[in-house]
């Protein structure tokens, strides 16, 4: 029951969260606010376990805090390579490839937010993860390495992050 209500805050808090500039400026009808209600009922039933898994690991306060704080660095990267590949692409200098990064990673909802995080960033793409090895097969736009010893070089601090949240 609780890994319901959790999903179902979690999804309505969401959904008003993106219906909150539909109408005037910060005001909700309360159309919306019932239908907010139905669908996150529904989103609650069938993502229960999705959302919190099998214990309630991401119902702690401290992992949501950690991942609203990720955000600042993982902006900070996006901006910084989105200027990268602005000059990539404005002299021409490219190297492309595949490199290889391992990962301490454990939890599959920590595997997806670094996948997610590295292919969010421009010039980078998450290719594979090899489950067996807990290796990122990742295409970059200049690779400077093929097996770099972390994956810091590719993506940045996303990892540590990330074990902040999902381990």
């Amino acid at each position: 029951m609780l890994k319901f209500i959790a999903t179902m805050v979690a999804a309505l808090s969401f959904y008003l969260l993106l219906a909150i500039g539909t109408g005037n400026i910060f005001t909700i009808s309360k159309e919306q606010i019932i239908m907010g209600i139905a669908i996150s009922f529904i989103v609650g039933v069938i993502g229960k376990n999705y959302l919190i898994g099998s214990n309630t690991r991401m119902l702690n306060p401290i992992r949501w805090f950690s991942f609203i704080a990720y955000i600042i660095p993982f902006l900070i990267d996006l901006i910084k390579a989105n200027i990268d590949v602005a000059l990539r692409v404005i002299t021409g200098k490219i190297n492309p490839g595949i490199v290889k990064i391992p990962t301490d990673l454990k939890t599959d909802i920590g595997k997806t937010m670094l996948a997610n995080s590295i292919t969010l960033t421009p010039g980078t793409l998450t290719v594979d993860i090899n489950e067996d090895t807990n290796d990122f097969y990742i295409h970059c736009i200049s690779v400077k390495e093929k097996e770099p010893k972390n994956s810091e070089s590719v993506s940045g601090s996303f990892e540590k992050w990330i074990k902040r949240i999902a381990e």
